[in-house]
């Protein structure tokens, strides 16, 4: 079975590098599934959890807080302001991030407070769902 080369890019490092089956991850439209040789594509992608399937069957799981997906018959690349391994998301981080982005939520004082409250809480939930689809699959 054909693979394809896979690079998941936060800003600050690379989070995965490697070959895959397969890689599914949230499209702005609905849920992207990548295979080897796929059209080329450019589009944004929402906050939440991209799948790596490896050539050797194991499943590798990326938080990405949105970001830009760029296909190529070999190569995906992601590239998110913030992405975090499976493995190293923290479930009561998340959760305390959660509840402090509800309170500033319910104290917003102009449109710009609010928006970014409502951002910051759409990419937590998201983070949240990543985190316990990571934890049923272990």
């Amino acid at each position: 079975m054909s693979t394809i080369h896979v690079d998941v890019v936060s800003a600050e490092e690379s989070i995965f590098s490697g070959e895959a089956h397969f890689v599914a991850l949230p499209g702005e439209a609905g849920e992207l599934g990548i295979y080897p040789r796929h059209t080329p594509l450019i589009t944004r992608i929402k906050p939440g959890s991209v799948r790596i399937q490896m050539a050797d069957g194991s499943e590798e799981f990326v938080f990405v807080a949105g970001g830009i997906l760029e296909v190529q018959p070999g190569c995906v690349t992601v590239l998110s302001d913030t992405a975090i391994r499976g493995k190293d998301l923290d479930d009561e981080k998340a959760n305390a991030a959660r509840a402090a982005a509800e309170e500033a939520l319910k104290n917003a004082k102009s449109d710009i407070d609010l928006a970014r409250a409502q951002s910051e809480l759409a990419v937590l939930a998201a983070q949240i769902t990543a985190l316990r689809k990571y934890r049923q699959k272990k």
